[in-house]
């Protein structure tokens, strides 16, 4: 049986994302930048909540409950705020505005796929965050983080939940990265 690797995400628009880009560009200038692997900007997302494989049996049922919990869910304000890390390993630019309701899409999206017969992990306390870099191994992320902590990105209305398709990297590849590719979006509200 085949099936995909999908997460469910919002997406950051252009704007956002030539802000975010600009401020990235500078951490590059600094001490370690190039023991990082920095995600490609086409891979920039606030991730909702992380599927794994789906049986493609699962998709029909899938994208029904998904399409009900974006449109349950009212768009809100959003925008690219200050950055953090995952200890040692990634680097994250974080978010501000309606986090209620951004938190409120992730568990939505979290429960539509369980619901379809995704087998989720538990779900944890959500924390908003669109991945920069990661290392390999345990990495001083301090002053990267620091450097983005009072960035401050354009304000957007977040009005749609993408479900993305997550292809992995081609082994052995070097500086081969993952290529995401929006499987279906769906407007939030009515």
């Amino acid at each position: 049986m085949s099936s995909q690797r999908l997460f469910a995400a919002v997406l950051p628009p252009e704007p956002a994302a030539d802000e975010l880009a600009g401020a990235v560009a500078a951490l590059h200038a600094l001490p370690g930048a190039g023991d990082l692997r920095w995600t490609a900007r086409a891979g920039w997302h606030y991730t909702l909540a992380f599927l794994g494989n789906v049986d493609e049996e699962l998709l029909p049922d899938l994208l029904t409950r998904l399409e009900r919990a974006a449109h349950r869910t009212e768009p809100f304000p959003l925008r690219i705020h200050g950055g953090g890390r995952f200890d040692g390993r990634a680097l994250w630019a974080g978010a501000a505005g309606g986090l209620d309701t951004l938190r409120l899409l992730a568990g939505r999206a979290h429960a539509a796929a369980r619901k379809a017969g995704v087998a989720m992990e538990e779900h944890r306390h959500y924390t908003p965050h669109l991945t920069l870099a990661r290392s390999r191994v345990n990495a001083d992320l301090t002053p990267f983080a620091a450097a983005l902590e009072d960035f401050e990105g354009v304000r957007w209305q977040a009005g749609e939940l993408a479900l993305v398709r997550s292809n992995l990297p081609v082994a052995g590849v070097p500086g081969e990265q993952p290529r995401y590719e929006v499987v279906r979006a769906w407007r939030l509200g009515r």
